[in-house]
């Protein structure tokens, strides 16, 4: 289906290509109905930023030697049809590449200009390297995840690059987007990975105000301590994933399992939490997951099975609600979040790196000429019909 009925239709974002949450915060907006171009890179033989990612679904795409003084001023010429830049360099470079937010902001001066780090555009480890797992680790959020007597897990990287990086750099940029609406003035939106995450633990720093959480790791409510928020091995060797937290769910799920409430005992006794562990993973174990599922289907126990990202594409409850698409050998999670005037979608389409750089430099006004010198010399690189 077509953006037409989106609610960012209309809207212009240009993306400098890169790993992880800038991709992913113009995925979003793309989703949303923006139209996204991407300035690729030419093929570098790393993996890990030649792969072409669902992240690039419904963007345009046009590959620039940005180094180059003839590569940068294109970037200058679509900044200046754009509503939004999307770049996450290290802190200093784009200023180098005479591409910072000074350079682009003379030429769009209601520019939104979104800048996505690690650690921030200003601080002492500004322009060190980092991943996922450093940010995280120096907000709390790390230690707090995984058993007491054991290493902590890297939780993917949904909590860093995505949750502190890409979800509050699209916050930042749609919040900066109505202001630049209402005074015609751009902005620059400083968003790194250590400020969102920290920001992610805000739920963590009120509980532990209020005396309810500890420092300690599976000594808290969410974290796995409470036999009644974690997950169980089931007899094939899968898991249900327990979260009754409140008493009325929890009375549900007990009332559904073989166990003497009265040895079970009360539910927040925290001196019984290691005893009914015990007796919840020895329960679990007694079935395989999908009879546990048609236990608790429908009921408010709170208890569901654990599904890797093949079932999770499969189960009835996420095709009912058309959240996965399959085209070709991509299985891609459904636009979200939805909005009542707009249609989901029933289609994604991945254009390849480069496809659409002949165009995009019609329109910016080269001539055949023009473009012809600009492949040869290997500042752009274009795509043969």
């Amino acid at each position: 289906m077509s953006n037409s009925d989106k609610p960012l239709k209309g809207y212009t974002i240009l993306e400098l290509a890169g790993i992880g949450p800038g991709p992913y915060a113009g995925q979003l907006l793309s989703d949303l109905g923006a139209d996204v171009t991407v300035v690729d890179r030419a093929p570098s033989g790393n993996p890990a930023m030649d792969m072409a990612g669902i992240d690039a679904r419904g963007k345009k795409s046009i590959i620039v030697d940005i180094k180059s003084a003839e590569g940068a001023e294109i970037i200058l010429k679509l900044a200046a049809k754009s509503d939004i830049l999307i770049e996450g360099l290290r802190p200093g470079v784009m200023e180098r590449l005479g591409l910072g937010p000074e350079a682009c902001h003379a030429r769009n001066p209601k520019l939104i200009y979104g800048r996505m780090t690690g650690w921030g555009q200003e601080g002492p480890w500004s322009k060190m390297a980092g991943h996922d797992i450093n940010y995280i680790s120096m907000t709390g959020a790390l230690n707090a995840i995984g058993p007491a007597n054991a290493p902590p897990p890297p939780p993917l990287n949904m909590i860093g690059d995505f949750g502190g990086g890409s979800m509050f750099l699209v916050t930042g940029l749609l919040a900066a987007l109505l202001k630049a609406e209402k005074t015609g003035q751009g902005d620059i939106v400083d968003a790194s990975i250590i400020d969102g995450t920290a920001s992610l633990m805000s739920f963590i720093h009120g509980m532990a105000g209020r005396g309810q959480w500890q420092a300690q790791r599976a000594a808290n409510l969410l974290d796995g301590a409470a036999p009644y928020y974690r997950c169980y091995e089931t007899a094939d060797g899968k898991y249900m994933a327990v979260g009754c937290i409140e008493k009325q769910f929890f009375t549900e799920m007990m009332d559904r399992l073989p166990i003497d409430k009265d040895e079970y005992g009360k539910q927040n006794d925290f001196s019984k939490w290691s005893a009914q562990h015990e007796m919840l993973a020895k329960v679990f174990a007694s079935k395989s997951r999908d009879e546990w599922e048609a236990i608790f289907a429908l009921t408010d126990a709170c208890v569901t099975p654990v599904l890797n990202y093949q079932e999770a594409a499969t189960h009835p409850v996420n095709v009912k609600r058309n959240a996965y698409i399959q085209n070709g050998s991509w299985n891609h999670p459904q636009m979200a979040p939805r909005f009542s005037g707009s249609a989901i979608y029933d289609e994604f389409t991945l254009t390849p790196k480069g496809s659409d750089g002949h165009k995009i430099l019609n329109e910016l006004g080269y001539d055949e000429n023009d473009i012809t010198k600009l492949a040869d010399a290997n500042i752009v690189s274009i795509k043969k019909d």
